[in-house]
């Protein structure tokens, strides 16, 4: 398997040069008043109305125009290495990856920005979300909007086979063992797939990292992380048809079927996947693809169950926001950053399928099944590990070659310590 070097390279880069120029301050402004600023957004998640909206605002509050630019998610961690330090090129305020945050936090890309947390929510944003941009008590980066992931199944599927939705991971590695054909998988879960395979580790108790004093530590041969490694494995085993390589991928393509048997009788997914799940017809717009359209007789949801039952933690998707301390335009993307934790726009989050930062406006999710799958999911879900150099561990490929390597039938306890060892050469930055 081909490692990310360029990725591992370029966050090894920004630690350098953030060091380097120690994060000078620009000077302060005394106004947002006609100040142009840039917003960076990750991919296709902020939909366009959230953001023709945020323009609108923006130059209503401050005269001033917000343009923002799409980056790939691919890309963006190199392109957030080589722009945030450089004044002239830097986006004013950026999404990022909830797990890259401390790589950014801990080098000074960030500007502190606690004396405006009161206003933009205080005690009611996601604490998950908010500790993960703290450092030394300060805040960085703070919560943009907040995803889950839980489980689809087939109803038709498994009312078939007589089962019941199950109420802990072991009724559910069982059930889904039971449901295992020759083409058809009981729960479809990829081998290289570590963002949904964490919540194993996760249920046990078990944990990717832990932190002494000011020392991380990867913590895959914990005995918690290995029992839980343990029990993925036997459910890949028993239970998935899904390719040992398979890392990120769409397992809603699995659990459709246009005719006859679905590929998958179980997936665990974000929450927006319910928008790709249902029957499949000809689109009228494009006869060459088709479009889903969800069937409550035929596909349910359950969150991803504990292992004395409950609800397992899983991986919280999502992302955060912060401006970039090498702005020159700090006003104004304080301005935006109070348009955006308004009231108006974290109703609209929500009500557009992402989970507010707010918690005060989780209501504006609805109250469907999937709006309920979502919360309860994201309520006890966790986080990858606050270390700096996380986002040099998650762009080198090894957690996706771990899990890969327990997946394909591998020695759990001598994998963990290998890559514990590797893990730990990367993880303090």
């Amino acid at each position: 398997m081909k490692r990310k070097i360029g990725v591992v390279a370029a966050a090894t880069a920004a630690l350098l040069v953030f060091a380097g120029c120690s994060a000078s301050t620009p000077p302060a402004d005394e106004s947002a008043d006609g100040q142009n600023i840039t917003f960076w957004v990750m991919g296709g998640d902020t939909p366009e109305a959230l953001r023709d909206y945020l323009k609108t605002e923006y130059n209503k509050v401050t005269g001033g125009t917000l343009t923002i630019e799409e980056q790939g998610w691919g890309d963006a961690l190199s392109k957030l290495t080589t722009s945030l330090p450089d004044a002239e090129n830097t986006p004013d305020v950026t999404e990022i990856g909830n797990t890259w945050s401390p790589t950014f936090t801990n080098v000074g890309a960030f500007t502190d920005v606690t004396d405006l947390v009161p206003e933009l929510g205080g005690d009611k944003l996601l604490p998950s979300f908010v500790d993960i941009g703290v450092v030394d008590g300060a805040n960085y980066a703070l919560p943009y909007y907040f995803g889950s992931r839980y489980n689809f199944y087939r109803k038709d599927v498994w009312a078939a086979a007589g089962l019941d939705v199950p109420k802990t991971l072991g009724e559910l590695s069982e059930s889904a063992a039971k449901l295992k054909t020759a083409t058809q998988s009981g729960f479809y879960l990829g081998g290289e797939d570590w963002r949904n395979g964490v919540s194993w580790i996760f249920a046990y108790g078990g944990d990717l990292a832990k932190k002494d004093g000011d020392t991380w530590a990867s913590s895959l041969s914990d005995p918690k992380s290995v029992q839980g490694l343990e029990a993925l494995q036997e459910l890949y085993t028993s239970a998935s048809l899904a390719p040992v390589t398979e890392a990120d991928s769409t397992p809603w393509v699995n659990i459709n079927a246009t005719t006859g048997a679905p590929e998958a009788a179980t997936i665990i997914a974000p929450g927006w996947a319910h928008w790709s799940i249902g029957d499949l017809a000809p689109d009228p717009a494009d006869d060459t693809k088709t479009i889903a359209t969800w069937n409550d007789a035929t596909f349910g949801t359950f969150v991803l169950p504990g292992v004395d039952g409950g609800v397992a933690p899983v991986f919280a998707g999502g992302s955060n926001i912060a401006i970039s301390k090498a702005s020159k335009n700090q006003a104004g993307a304080k301005e935006l950053l109070k348009i955006i934790f308004s009231p108006a726009f974290q109703q609209m989050l929500g009500e557009n399928g992402l989970g507010p930062a707010n918690l005060d406006y989780a209501s504006s999710l609805g109250d469907d099944q999937f709006a309920k799958a979502l919360i309860d999911s994201a309520a006890g879900s966790k986080l990858t590990p606050a270390a700096k150099g996380w986002a040099a561990v998650e762009g080198s490929g090894l957690l996706e070659e771990f899990f890969g390597k327990v997946n394909g039938g591998g020695d759990v306890k001598a994998l963990a310590a290998e890559y514990d060892a590797k893990i730990d050469d990367l993880i303090n930055g």
